[in-house]
């Protein structure tokens, strides 16, 4: 308890909670070219279906009135522009994306106690690096869940879809996204603020900011499932605010996690000189 104590201090100390409002403004904007620019490169890939892949677990991720209208304005703008896209379409797409990064990056300079010593072409880079980074993670990642539905398909055909195939398939599925969450989120620890540590995929942090996530997407779901109907207030923008709500979740538990592994490390630098 006295852990979650300091880190909660830490959270408050930072302006956390209003840092993480500034992420679900600047990622709401971002989400859209981020995705678009990604689903653009999916045609090219030698496995077919990845694009789906995406945007089936964008519905268990969202609410459903959020996820259907973010599938609806992906699938108008890349159905409207697919001829173009992958010229300067996708240039411009990227650099709107990154700006939800080099937010990140800035809060998470706050949460790290750090800085931004960075020149701006640097942090920029970096923010670019970042983005790019994820969108090979997200495609590699659906790449492989897709090549294990393909391997599922094949066995189940010769050897029957049994209860135990079926159970493995869907365990390799939420192995490979945990997997692709936690590298993300280790990495952006490492390269968004502005300090010097050495990598390392698994911290008390970044295995928070993983479970956290996914447990308070699922609750959020349930939530607004069965309690929640946003559209009787908010009317048409009722979706919209479902996934800034969701995103300023999202951008809170990130944070979260850098105050866990601040909190950390200052009792193991305590710990050293004591």
């Amino acid at each position: 308890m006295q852990f979650l104590r300091s880190v909660y201090r830490q959270m408050k100390r930072h302006n956390a909670f209003d840092g993480a409002a500034v992420l679900a403004y600047y990622l709401t904007l971002a989400i859209f070219p981020a995705t678009i620019a990604l689903l653009a490169v999916t045609p090219y890939l030698p496995i077919a279906r990845v694009d789906q892949a995406i945007m089936d677990l964008m519905h268990e991720a969202l609410p459903t009135s959020a996820a259907d209208m973010f599938a609806g304005v992906v699938q108008q703008v890349t159905g409207e522009r697919r001829g173009g896209l992958l010229t300067l379409g996708v240039a411009a797409a990227y650099w709107s994306a990154s700006n939800g990064m080099y937010a990140i990056m800035r809060q998470l300079n706050v949460a790290f106690d750090v800085e931004e010593g960075r020149p701006f072409l640097r942090a920029r880079g970096t923010a670019l690096l970042l983005s790019l980074l994820f969108g090979v993670l997200i495609l590699a990642g659906f790449s492989l869940i897709v090549l294990g539905g393909v391997i599922q398909s094949w066995i189940g055909d010769r050897l029957g879809f049994g209860p135990v195939l079926l159970d493995f398939f869907i365990a390799f599925r939420w192995i490979v996204i945990v997997l692709a969450l936690l590298l993300a989120i280790s990495a952006t620890y490492y390269l968004a603020p502005n300090r010097k540590d050495p990598f390392r995929l698994v911290t008390p942090g970044s295995a928070a900011a993983t479970v956290l996530l996914i447990v308070a997407s699922y609750g959020f779901s349930l939530y607004t499932s069965h309690f929640g109907n946003y559209s009787n207030v908010y009317g048409s923008i009722g979706a919209m605010v479902l996934l800034m709500l969701w995103l300023y979740i999202a951008g809170l538990v990130v944070l979260a996690g850098a105050e866990v592994d601040e909190v950390v490390a200052k009792g193991t630098a305590a710990d050293q000189r004591r």
